[in-house]
C-alpha cells in the first residue's frame, strides 16, 4: 500500500521518483480500510529534505499510511517559508485531541543547550507526556531521543570535546528484538552530534534496553520496555549526501569541523560518497512500523486506554 501524504506536499514528486507509491488525500478517502497513522513532529531547520527523508522510510512499508506533520504551536521557525507551514503542518495543539498509531521527534540544532534553556522545551514536555496517552509507538532521533530520554528517565547528555561525525561501525546487541529483525551483525550508520548519551545510563536505569552500540561513538538505539518507545541517536535517515552538505556548510561559514569519518572515498571530498546505511535504515523503519501494526488496537480511539499488545 503507498503512503498518504498532503496534496501538493514537494516532497510528492521525488518520493514517486523513487518508486515509491504515493496516494493522495482524494485517492485515500475512496478506500475502505484502516490506514496507521503515522505522526512527524519536525524539529529540524530543513524541514522539506526532513520530510522527504522520513516520507521515503515510512512509504516503503505493504501498509497504508496517514502521514500527519506537525510542528509546534509556539515556535516560529526561520528556515521553512510561512506558506510552507502553513498549507502542510499542523500545529500540536491543533491534533492533540486525535490518536496516533505512531509518532516520530525528530533532532533539532540545539543540542548543545540545556534543556530548560531551549526556548519550546514546555511545550515539548507536554508533547512528550501527551504520546504516552494519545499515541501507541513513538521513535524518537538524535536530540529528540536524548531530550525524551532525560524527560522520562533523566538520563543525562553529555557535550564531546569533538564532534562524533561520519559513518561508524555499529553492532547488534538484540538479534532477537522485532526492532531487529533482519539486522546483520555489524553494519554502518551515519552519526553528526555534538552530545551523547552513555551506556553506563541506560543500564543503570529500569525498563531500558539497548539494542544497537558502536564501539566508537556509543549509544545508537535504545527500546523501552513496556512503552514502546525507541531511542534512536544516530541518523539512519540521513541521504547519501547528508554528511557533505553539513561539511561544506559549516567550512563555507568558517566553523571548525572534521572532515566526516570514512565518508568520503579516499577521504577526498571531492568524490561522492556511498550510501552504505540505506537497507538498514529501511529494516528499521520497516520493524518498526511492523511491530505497531500487530500491537495497535483496531479501534485507534482505544490507543491510551488498553494495554499494549505482545511483544512490548
Amino acid at each position: 500500500m503507498p503512503i498518504r501524504i498532503p496534496d501538493g506536499l514537494p516532497a510528492r514528486d521525488h518520493l514517486i521518483s523513487e518508486g515509491v507509491r504515493v496516494m493522495t488525500e482524494r485517492v485515500a478517502i475512496r478506500q475502505d480500510i484502516r490506514p496507521m497513522r503515522i505522526g512527524l513532529l519536525n524539529l529540524m531547520p530543513n524541514k522539506i529534505r526532513t520530510e522527504l527523508q522520513i516520507a521515503r522510510l515510512v512509504g516503503a512499508s505493504p501498509l497504508q499510511v496517514e502521514f500527519t506533520l506537525v510542528r509546534l504551536s509556539g515556535h516560529t521557525p526561520k528556515n521553512t517559508s510561512a506558506e510552507h507551514l502553513l498549507s502542510f503542518y499542523h500545529t500540536w495543539e491543533q491534533v492533540k485531541d486525535q490518536k496516533f498509531d505512531g509518532f516520530i521527534v525528530t533532532g533539532a540544532p540545539v543540542e548543545t543547550l540545556e534543556f530548560e534553556d531551549v526556548t519550546y522545551w514546555e511545550e515539548l514536555q507536554q508533547i512528550l507526556d501527551w504520546t504516552a496517552t494519545n499515541v501507541h509507538s513513538t521513535m524518537n532521533i538524535c536530540w529528540g531521543a536524548m531530550a525524551a530520554i532525560w524527560h522520562f528517565h533523566k538520563v543525562p547528555k553529555y557535550v564531546l570535546d569533538t564532534k562524533a561525525f561520519g559513518v561508524y561501525r555499529h553492532q547488534n546487541l538484540n538479534p532477537a528484538s522485532p526492532y531487529m529483525n533482519g539486522f546483520s551483525d555489524d553494519f554502518m550508520i551515519p552519526v553528526s552530534r555534538w552530545t551523547e548519551c552513555r551506556a553506563e545510563d541506560v543500564r543503570n536505569t529500569d525498563g531500558l534496553e539497548i539494542l544497537m552500540n558502536s564501539s566508537h561513538t556509543g549509544l545508537c538505539i535504545v527500546h523501552e520496555r513496556h512503552k514502546n518507545r525507541l531511542y534512536v541517536f544516530n541518523h539512519i535517515e540521513y541521504d547519501s549526501t547528508s554528511l557533505a552538505e553539513e561539511y561544506f556548510r559549516d567550512l563555507d561559514a568558517g566553523k571548525p569541523i572534521q572532515m566526516p569519518y570514512n565518508y568520503f572515498p579516499d577521504n577526498d571530498p571531492a568524490k561522492k560518497p556511498m550510501n552504505r546505511w540505506r537497507s538498514h535504515a529501511h529494516l528499521l523503519f520497516g520493524n518498526w512500523i511492523s511491530n505497531m501494526y500487530q500491537t495497535t488496537p483496531y479501534d485507534i480511539s482505544r490507543i491510551g486506554l488498553d494495554e499494549h499488545g505482545p511483544g512490548y
